[in-house]
């Protein structure tokens, strides 16, 4: 009797400990992009990361539909940390219905600015494009709906005197099935807002000679937004780039949301930048990752957590 109350008791004993173990546990769930994007890989080599460096965490990876997708699902509580395009974080923060973000979306912070996005217009060198002008009555992919780089294609257009009434064809698509349809000859360009030497323009130039569209400073001042500046796609970045392309950047945000605790954002925070070459690894992008620019000029507050580190490394007093 006394070794069968005691195999329950240690039993019981177990399951509390099991319980206890559970009730620390910290559920991150990386809200990223598609996966032919630069945020896949880079989000899958965070929650590495941050399983591996903080304790108790079970990190788990999603792709999405990028920038606007990723504020909805934080604001809701349905991630812990998510990549998005700088203009769509302020346009949820402040509630811009043309962005897709009926009301604000207060809940949101940032967590760092991180590395930009290039407007990448490629076109099959077969369809003639070699302008934005050239874009009129052609058929183009813009990127998933509402996605980050759908709001980046409306906004260049607009500047550019152009709108999707002015292309035979819009497509609404990822940037992997853009490229698989311009392969086919079903689409004559696509438009990827993403970081330099991203996988899906890589792999059509390797299938098609290609050309990549120049966005020209003076359309860059055109948008309107400071979100907005000019950037160069160097030589070379993609087979068959004979010559530096002017077009616009913007800058990538991580962000998070008022629901995470101060801890997990701080860890969160200082194991991206403890971590950086296997941030690099993912893709080169990471390597424009600057612990002491990314608390710098943020469109919406920053976590606590993610301030506090700052703040204790120097990049903020």
């Amino acid at each position: 009797m006394k070794r069968l109350i005691g195999t329950i008791a240690l039993a019981a004993f177990s399951m509390l400990g099991l319980s206890a173990a559970h009730a620390q546990q910290q559920f991150i769930n990386v809200l990223t992009g598609g996966t032919s994007g630069v945020y896949f890989p880079l989000g899958t080599a965070l929650s590495t990361i941050y399983n591996r460096a903080i304790p108790n965490a079970k990190a788990t990876v999603q792709s999405t539909k990028a920038s606007a997708e990723n504020m909805n699902l934080l604001e809701a509580g349905r991630g812990e940390i998510a990549f998005a395009l700088a203009d769509a974080v302020s346009g949820a923060y402040t509630g811009d219905a043309e962005m897709g973000f009926p009301a604000p979306m207060k809940k949101l912070r940032s967590i760092a600015a991180i590395y930009p996005n290039y407007i990448q217009i490629v076109a099959n060198a077969e369809s003639g494009i070699k302008t934005l002008a050239d874009l009129k009555g052609k058929r183009v992919s813009v990127g998933a709906p509402k996605s980050g780089t759908e709001i980046n294609a409306r906004a260049i257009f607009k500047a550019a005197g152009l709108s999707y009434k002015d292309l035979s064809k819009v497509e609404f698509l990822p940037f992997g099935e853009s490229v698989e349809l311009i392969k086919n000859r079903q689409l004559d360009a696509t438009l990827q807002s993403a970081g330099l030497g991203v996988s899906s323009i890589r792999d059509l130039a390797t299938s098609v000679k290609i050309v990549v569209v120049s966005v020209p400073a003076d359309v860059v001042a055109k948008v309107g937004d400071a979100a907005y500046q000019p950037g160069i796609i160097p030589a070379g970045t993609y087979d068959g780039q004979t010559a530096d392309v002017p077009t616009a950047t913007i800058s990538n945000y991580l962000v998070t949301h008022t629901g995470v605790s101060n801890d997990l954002a701080y860890a969160m925070t200082k194991q991206l930048f403890t971590n950086l070459d296997a941030m690099v690894a993912a893709h080169n992008a990471a390597k424009m990752i600057n612990v002491t620019k990314a608390p710098v000029g943020l469109s919406i507050p920053l976590h606590p957590g993610a301030e506090k580190y700052y703040k204790e490394v120097g990049a903020l007093k």
